[in-house]
């Protein structure tokens, strides 16, 4: 985290920069979508590259986080929790399908087999749509709503860089 932290972030601005990275793709994904409706294909192509893109840096935006940072506990209301986690579980779910459909999409449209990128491509779109939203709309639950400032660590604070001590010593005033 040393880039991040050189730059005047640290793991934990992460949430937000995943949630911004979700937001962009989804508009990406959108605006490929109205694209190819219009006939713009060699513009829905680089939109869709691009949004592929952005998921790829929220991937490993997402990984480096929850590495560092471990599990993040949901402190919301009991009927608030089950609707999160509801959520939740389809989203981790369809969210692990999507780097499989988007390339395998990707794929049929470099090869030029237009009626199979179609086909798939009704599938892809919603569900990674249905994944970036809820992605930006978890963000916003957990960190926003029902923030938990209690960390729930796979790596003990002596582990962390210098650059995030000042997170662990004053949690609530980094955060906001």
């Amino acid at each position: 985290m040393i880039a991040i932290s050189l730059i005047g972030f640290t793991t934990h601005d992460l949430p937000v920069v995943n949630a911004c990275l979700n937001s962009i793709a989804t508009v990406l994904l959108v605006t490929g979508y109205v694209l190819i409706r219009r006939g713009a294909e060699t513009a829905h192509k680089r939109v869709m590259l691009s949004a592929f893109g952005v998921s790829n840096l929220f991937l490993v935006s997402y990984l480096v986080y929850h590495y560092t940072v471990g599990h993040v506990a949901f402190t919301g209301p009991s009927p608030v929790r089950e609707i999160y986690y509801g959520m939740l579980f389809t989203h981790v779910v369809l969210a692990a399908t999507v780097p499989f459909l988007a390339i395998a999409t990707i794929w049929l449209g470099f090869r030029d087999r237009r009626q199979s990128h179609r086909r798939l491509a009704r599938w892809t779109l919603p569900i990674w749509l249905y994944v970036s939203i809820t992605g930006v709309i978890v963000y916003v639950m957990l960190y926003q709503v029902y923030r938990n400032d209690e960390k729930t660590d796979i790596m003990p604070p002596d582990s962390v860089s210098s650059a995030d001590q000042d997170y662990w010593n004053h949690p609530r005033e980094t955060l906001r």
